[in-house]
Protein backbone atom coordinates (compact mmCIF):
# COMPACT_ATOMS: atom_id res chain seq x y z
CA UNK A 1 0.00 0.00 0.00
CA UNK A 2 3.06 2.27 0.76
CA UNK A 3 5.10 1.69 -2.51
CA UNK A 4 1.11 2.49 -4.17
CA UNK A 5 0.42 5.45 -2.48
CA UNK A 6 3.97 6.86 -2.79
CA UNK A 7 3.95 6.31 -6.57
CA UNK A 8 0.49 7.94 -6.92
CA UNK A 9 2.04 11.22 -5.51
CA UNK A 10 4.89 11.41 -7.74
CA UNK A 11 2.58 10.78 -10.73
CA UNK A 12 0.14 13.35 -9.44
CA UNK A 13 3.04 15.91 -9.51
CA UNK A 14 4.68 14.71 -12.58
CA UNK A 15 1.12 15.14 -14.49
CA UNK A 16 0.72 18.68 -12.79
CA UNK A 17 4.01 19.75 -13.86
CA UNK A 18 3.67 19.00 -17.36
CA UNK A 19 0.11 20.12 -17.89
CA UNK A 20 0.36 23.64 -18.43
CA UNK A 21 -1.40 26.68 -19.49
CA UNK A 22 -0.30 25.63 -23.40
CA UNK A 23 -2.10 21.70 -22.77
CA UNK A 24 -4.78 23.49 -20.91
CA UNK A 25 -5.79 26.15 -23.74
CA UNK A 26 -5.26 23.08 -26.39
CA UNK A 27 -2.94 25.04 -28.53
CA UNK A 28 0.04 23.55 -27.36
CA UNK A 29 -1.20 20.10 -28.33
CA UNK A 30 -2.47 21.35 -31.67
CA UNK A 31 1.29 22.96 -32.28
CA UNK A 32 2.76 19.91 -31.63
CA UNK A 33 -0.01 17.20 -32.92
CA UNK A 34 -3.23 17.94 -33.94
CA UNK A 35 -2.13 19.67 -37.06
CA UNK A 36 -0.61 16.88 -38.25
CA UNK A 37 -3.85 14.74 -38.24
CA UNK A 38 -3.28 10.89 -38.18
CA UNK A 39 0.58 11.21 -37.62
CA UNK A 40 -0.15 13.04 -34.87
CA UNK A 41 -1.66 10.36 -32.75
CA UNK A 42 1.16 8.22 -33.74
CA UNK A 43 3.50 11.31 -32.33
CA UNK A 44 1.12 11.21 -29.14
CA UNK A 45 2.17 7.32 -28.17
CA UNK A 46 5.69 8.00 -28.95
CA UNK A 47 5.71 10.80 -26.72
CA UNK A 48 4.04 8.77 -24.18
CA UNK A 49 6.81 6.04 -24.28
CA UNK A 50 9.18 8.93 -23.42
CA UNK A 51 7.34 10.14 -20.77
CA UNK A 52 6.99 7.09 -19.19
CA UNK A 53 10.62 5.55 -20.13
CA UNK A 54 12.45 8.65 -19.59
CA UNK A 55 10.64 10.68 -16.99
CA UNK A 56 11.57 7.81 -14.72
CA UNK A 57 15.02 7.64 -15.76
CA UNK A 58 15.29 11.25 -14.90
CA UNK A 59 13.97 10.15 -11.12
CA UNK A 60 16.22 6.72 -10.85
CA UNK A 61 19.67 8.29 -12.24
CA UNK A 62 18.66 11.29 -9.13
CA UNK A 63 18.50 8.41 -6.79
CA UNK A 64 21.63 7.02 -8.17
CA UNK A 65 23.74 10.28 -8.10
CA UNK A 66 21.79 11.90 -4.79
CA UNK A 67 20.84 15.25 -7.12
CA UNK A 68 19.21 17.93 -4.81
CA UNK A 69 18.54 20.09 -7.39
CA UNK A 70 18.40 20.03 -11.29
CA UNK A 71 21.78 21.69 -11.57
CA UNK A 72 23.42 18.95 -9.54
CA UNK A 73 21.40 16.75 -12.17
CA UNK A 74 22.57 18.39 -15.08
CA UNK A 75 26.16 18.64 -14.16
CA UNK A 76 25.82 15.53 -14.18
CA UNK A 77 24.53 14.50 -17.35
CA UNK A 78 27.03 17.50 -19.31
CA UNK A 79 29.79 17.76 -16.65
CA UNK A 80 31.01 20.88 -15.27
CA UNK A 81 31.17 23.70 -18.34
CA UNK A 82 28.45 22.32 -20.29
CA UNK A 83 25.86 22.24 -17.99
CA UNK A 84 26.73 25.96 -16.85
CA UNK A 85 25.14 26.85 -20.18
CA UNK A 86 22.11 24.16 -19.99
CA UNK A 87 21.26 26.54 -16.87
CA UNK A 88 21.50 29.31 -18.64
CA UNK A 89 19.77 27.87 -21.16
CA UNK A 90 16.75 26.54 -18.56
CA UNK A 91 16.78 30.64 -17.08
CA UNK A 92 16.04 31.79 -21.04
CA UNK A 93 13.28 28.91 -21.01
CA UNK A 94 11.48 30.08 -18.31
CA UNK A 95 11.40 33.38 -19.30
CA UNK A 96 10.10 32.42 -22.74
CA UNK A 97 7.20 30.38 -21.18
CA UNK A 98 6.26 33.49 -18.60
CA UNK A 99 5.97 35.72 -21.98
CA UNK A 100 3.83 32.69 -23.40
CA UNK A 101 1.61 32.56 -20.29
CA UNK A 102 1.36 36.31 -19.99
CA UNK A 103 0.94 36.36 -23.72
CA UNK A 104 -2.33 33.81 -23.43
CA UNK A 105 -3.66 35.39 -20.12
CA UNK A 106 -4.07 38.06 -23.02
CA UNK A 107 -5.48 36.16 -25.54
CA UNK A 108 -8.03 34.52 -23.35
CA UNK A 109 -9.21 38.02 -22.06
CA UNK A 110 -9.78 38.92 -25.77
CA UNK A 111 -10.95 35.58 -27.40
CA UNK A 112 -12.69 34.51 -25.03
CA UNK A 113 -14.41 37.97 -23.12
CA UNK A 114 -13.64 40.66 -25.32
CA UNK A 115 -12.01 42.73 -23.59
CA UNK A 116 -8.46 44.57 -24.52
CA UNK A 117 -4.84 42.71 -24.52
CA UNK A 118 -3.89 45.50 -22.13
CA UNK A 119 -6.25 44.68 -19.34
CA UNK A 120 -5.65 41.20 -19.64
CA UNK A 121 -2.35 42.05 -18.88
CA UNK A 122 -2.49 44.79 -16.34
CA UNK A 123 -5.20 42.16 -14.37
CA UNK A 124 -2.20 39.75 -14.48
CA UNK A 125 1.02 41.45 -13.90
CA UNK A 126 -0.60 42.79 -10.69
CA UNK A 127 -1.74 39.76 -9.60
CA UNK A 128 1.58 37.94 -10.18
CA UNK A 129 3.36 41.25 -8.21
CA UNK A 130 0.43 40.97 -5.93
CA UNK A 131 1.60 37.18 -5.08
CA UNK A 132 5.17 36.99 -5.12
CA UNK A 133 5.34 40.10 -2.73
CA UNK A 134 2.32 37.82 -0.30
CA UNK A 135 3.68 34.57 -0.89
CA UNK A 136 3.20 31.79 -3.29
CA UNK A 137 2.29 28.73 -0.74
CA UNK A 138 -1.39 28.78 -1.59
CA UNK A 139 -1.33 29.27 -5.13
CA UNK A 140 0.50 25.81 -5.58
CA UNK A 141 -2.27 24.15 -3.53
CA UNK A 142 -4.42 25.49 -6.37
CA UNK A 143 -3.28 22.95 -8.54
CA UNK A 144 -4.23 19.95 -6.65
CA UNK A 145 -7.71 21.52 -7.13
CA UNK A 146 -7.13 22.80 -11.28
CA UNK A 147 -5.37 19.60 -12.96
CA UNK A 148 -8.31 17.29 -11.33
CA UNK A 149 -11.25 19.57 -12.22
CA UNK A 150 -9.20 20.37 -15.87
CA UNK A 151 -9.49 16.44 -16.31
CA UNK A 152 -12.49 16.31 -15.38
CA UNK A 153 -13.69 18.20 -17.56
CA UNK A 154 -11.74 16.99 -20.80
CA UNK A 155 -13.34 13.85 -20.27
CA UNK A 156 -16.71 15.70 -20.53
CA UNK A 157 -15.91 16.99 -23.74
CA UNK A 158 -14.56 13.88 -24.94
CA UNK A 159 -17.81 12.32 -24.61
CA UNK A 160 -19.45 15.40 -26.22
CA UNK A 161 -17.15 15.02 -29.13
CA UNK A 162 -17.86 11.37 -29.90
CA UNK A 163 -21.45 13.27 -31.34
CA UNK A 164 -19.46 14.73 -34.18
CA UNK A 165 -20.14 13.37 -37.42
CA UNK A 166 -17.18 11.75 -39.20
CA UNK A 167 -15.09 12.42 -36.36
CA UNK A 168 -13.33 8.95 -36.37
CA UNK A 169 -12.84 9.53 -40.50
CA UNK A 170 -11.09 12.68 -39.68
CA UNK A 171 -8.36 11.55 -36.97
CA UNK A 172 -7.85 8.35 -38.90
CA UNK A 173 -7.37 10.03 -42.23
CA UNK A 174 -3.66 9.67 -42.97
CA UNK A 175 -2.19 12.65 -44.97
CA UNK A 176 1.05 13.14 -47.35
CA UNK A 177 3.68 11.13 -46.13
CA UNK A 178 6.18 14.32 -45.58
CA UNK A 179 3.99 15.45 -42.64
CA UNK A 180 5.08 12.08 -40.85
CA UNK A 181 8.65 12.78 -40.39
CA UNK A 182 7.54 16.44 -38.83
CA UNK A 183 5.20 14.73 -36.70
CA UNK A 184 7.97 12.02 -35.22
CA UNK A 185 10.50 15.38 -34.33
CA UNK A 186 7.39 16.93 -32.65
CA UNK A 187 7.16 13.90 -30.32
CA UNK A 188 10.71 13.88 -29.41
CA UNK A 189 10.90 17.99 -29.29
CA UNK A 190 7.98 18.26 -27.16
CA UNK A 191 9.01 15.00 -25.01
CA UNK A 192 12.49 16.81 -24.50
CA UNK A 193 10.55 20.46 -23.84
CA UNK A 194 8.42 19.09 -21.11
CA UNK A 195 11.08 17.26 -19.03
CA UNK A 196 13.97 19.57 -19.41
CA UNK A 197 11.72 21.47 -17.61
CA UNK A 198 10.08 19.14 -15.34
CA UNK A 199 13.24 17.88 -13.71
CA UNK A 200 13.42 20.69 -12.09
CA UNK A 201 10.09 18.49 -9.91
CA UNK A 202 11.31 15.98 -10.46
CA UNK A 203 14.61 15.57 -9.29
CA UNK A 204 14.38 16.22 -5.89
CA UNK A 205 10.91 14.07 -5.23
CA UNK A 206 12.66 11.61 -6.77
CA UNK A 207 15.76 11.87 -3.85
CA UNK A 208 13.24 12.45 -1.38
CA UNK A 209 11.04 9.53 -1.71
CA UNK A 210 15.01 7.44 -2.10
CA UNK A 211 12.89 4.45 -3.21
CA UNK A 212 13.83 3.18 -7.17
CA UNK A 213 10.73 0.52 -6.67
CA UNK A 214 8.32 3.82 -6.15
CA UNK A 215 9.53 6.24 -8.60
CA UNK A 216 9.42 3.71 -11.38
CA UNK A 217 5.95 3.14 -10.87
CA UNK A 218 5.07 6.79 -10.11
CA UNK A 219 6.86 7.15 -13.40
CA UNK A 220 5.13 4.83 -15.67
CA UNK A 221 1.33 5.99 -14.12
CA UNK A 222 2.47 9.62 -14.67
CA UNK A 223 3.09 9.19 -18.22
CA UNK A 224 0.27 6.65 -19.01
CA UNK A 225 -2.08 9.33 -17.64
CA UNK A 226 -0.31 11.91 -19.54
CA UNK A 227 -0.72 9.65 -22.76
CA UNK A 228 -4.32 9.06 -22.15
CA UNK A 229 -4.99 13.34 -21.32
CA UNK A 230 -3.25 13.68 -24.99
CA UNK A 231 -4.90 11.47 -26.67
CA UNK A 232 -8.44 12.35 -25.50
CA UNK A 233 -7.14 16.46 -25.86
CA UNK A 234 -6.57 15.10 -29.75
CA UNK A 235 -10.05 13.19 -30.40
CA UNK A 236 -10.92 16.65 -28.63
CA UNK A 237 -9.45 19.28 -30.80
CA UNK A 238 -10.17 16.98 -34.06
CA UNK A 239 -13.87 17.44 -33.17
CA UNK A 240 -13.47 20.89 -35.00
CA UNK A 241 -12.33 22.33 -38.54
CA UNK A 242 -8.88 24.33 -38.24
CA UNK A 243 -8.50 24.07 -34.36
CA UNK A 244 -4.71 26.12 -35.32
CA UNK A 245 -6.94 28.98 -36.14
CA UNK A 246 -7.34 29.60 -32.85
CA UNK A 247 -5.49 30.87 -29.86
CA UNK A 248 -7.59 28.84 -27.54
CA UNK A 249 -8.85 26.25 -29.57
CA UNK A 250 -10.42 24.12 -26.28
CA UNK A 251 -12.18 27.12 -25.00
CA UNK A 252 -14.29 27.70 -28.66
CA UNK A 253 -15.04 23.68 -28.26
CA UNK A 254 -16.49 24.18 -24.53
CA UNK A 255 -18.48 27.37 -25.63
CA UNK A 256 -20.32 25.07 -28.42
CA UNK A 257 -20.79 22.01 -26.53
CA UNK A 258 -21.13 22.30 -23.11
CA UNK A 259 -22.02 26.34 -22.43
CA UNK A 260 -22.75 25.26 -19.00
CA UNK A 261 -19.46 25.05 -17.59
CA UNK A 262 -17.92 27.84 -20.09
CA UNK A 263 -17.15 30.39 -17.57
CA UNK A 264 -15.85 27.78 -15.12
CA UNK A 265 -13.35 26.52 -17.64
CA UNK A 266 -12.24 29.80 -18.32
CA UNK A 267 -11.65 30.17 -14.74
CA UNK A 268 -9.36 26.66 -14.78
CA UNK A 269 -7.58 27.49 -18.19
CA UNK A 270 -6.75 31.29 -16.23
CA UNK A 271 -5.80 29.39 -13.11
CA UNK A 272 -3.69 27.05 -15.11
CA UNK A 273 -1.64 30.13 -16.79
CA UNK A 274 -1.40 31.95 -13.54
CA UNK A 275 -0.24 29.28 -11.99
CA UNK A 276 2.10 28.28 -14.37
CA UNK A 277 3.34 32.23 -14.48
CA UNK A 278 3.97 32.35 -11.00
CA UNK A 279 5.79 28.99 -10.75
CA UNK A 280 8.05 29.53 -13.50
CA UNK A 281 9.11 33.11 -11.85
CA UNK A 282 9.97 31.44 -9.03
CA UNK A 283 12.19 29.35 -10.46
CA UNK A 284 13.71 32.21 -12.24
CA UNK A 285 14.49 33.60 -9.18
CA UNK A 286 15.99 30.99 -7.63
CA UNK A 287 18.37 30.64 -10.17
CA UNK A 288 19.28 34.32 -10.91
CA UNK A 289 19.95 34.29 -6.49
CA UNK A 290 22.79 31.73 -7.57
CA UNK A 291 24.58 33.88 -9.92
CA UNK A 292 23.76 37.48 -8.07
CA UNK A 293 22.85 38.73 -4.62
CA UNK A 294 19.50 40.98 -5.85
CA UNK A 295 16.77 41.85 -3.69
CA UNK A 296 13.50 40.32 -4.72
CA UNK A 297 11.40 43.48 -5.93
CA UNK A 298 14.36 44.19 -8.61
CA UNK A 299 14.19 40.76 -9.56
CA UNK A 300 10.50 40.93 -10.47
CA UNK A 301 10.74 44.02 -11.94
CA UNK A 302 12.84 43.14 -13.95
CA UNK A 303 11.64 39.64 -14.92
CA UNK A 304 7.95 40.98 -15.57
CA UNK A 305 9.23 43.60 -17.78
CA UNK A 306 11.00 41.44 -20.29
CA UNK A 307 8.78 38.81 -19.84
CA UNK A 308 5.95 42.00 -20.77
CA UNK A 309 7.78 42.80 -23.86
CA UNK A 310 8.26 39.62 -25.57
CA UNK A 311 4.28 38.76 -24.91
CA UNK A 312 4.09 41.67 -27.34
CA UNK A 313 3.83 38.90 -29.66
CA UNK A 314 0.27 37.07 -29.92
CA UNK A 315 -0.48 34.17 -27.69
CA UNK A 316 -0.23 31.59 -30.79
CA UNK A 317 2.66 32.85 -32.74
CA UNK A 318 4.65 33.21 -29.78
CA UNK A 319 4.02 29.80 -28.69
CA UNK A 320 4.16 28.14 -31.74
CA UNK A 321 7.69 30.06 -32.35
CA UNK A 322 9.02 29.53 -28.34
CA UNK A 323 7.86 26.12 -27.47
CA UNK A 324 9.25 24.14 -30.42
CA UNK A 325 12.48 25.87 -30.56
CA UNK A 326 12.99 25.36 -26.66
CA UNK A 327 11.96 21.04 -28.04
CA UNK A 328 14.71 21.29 -30.78
CA UNK A 329 17.23 22.71 -28.06
CA UNK A 330 16.42 20.45 -25.51
CA UNK A 331 16.76 17.13 -27.79
CA UNK A 332 20.46 17.10 -26.51
CA UNK A 333 19.35 16.72 -22.98
CA UNK A 334 16.88 14.29 -24.11
CA UNK A 335 19.64 11.79 -26.10
CA UNK A 336 22.50 12.42 -23.49
CA UNK A 337 19.81 11.08 -20.58
CA UNK A 338 18.94 8.29 -23.03
CA UNK A 339 22.49 7.38 -23.77
CA UNK A 340 23.00 7.16 -19.91
CA UNK A 341 24.02 3.84 -18.33
CA UNK A 342 20.34 2.35 -16.72
CA UNK A 343 21.91 1.94 -13.22
CA UNK A 344 25.37 3.54 -11.88
CA UNK A 345 26.43 4.82 -8.52
CA UNK A 346 28.51 7.68 -9.58
CA UNK A 347 28.68 10.74 -7.42
CA UNK A 348 29.36 13.36 -10.46
CA UNK A 349 29.89 12.76 -14.14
Amino acid sequence: MKKWTGALQVAAVYVGTVIGAGFATGREIVEFFTQYEFWGLVSILLAGFLFIFLGTKIMIKAIDIQATSFEEFNEYLFGKIFSKIMNVFTMVMLIGVCAVMLSGAEALFKEQLGFSHTIGSVITIALALLVMAVGVKGLFAVNTFVVPMLIFFNLILLLRSFESENLFISILTIPEVSISIKAIIAAFSYAAFNLALAQAVLVPIAVEINEKSIVKLGGFIGGLILTMILISSHIILKSIPNPILFDIPMAVIVKGAASGIYFIYLLIIYGEIFTSLIGNMYGLERQIRRYAAIQSFWIHGCVIFCVYIISRVEYGKLLGMLYPTFGYISLLFLLILWMKPESSNEKDG
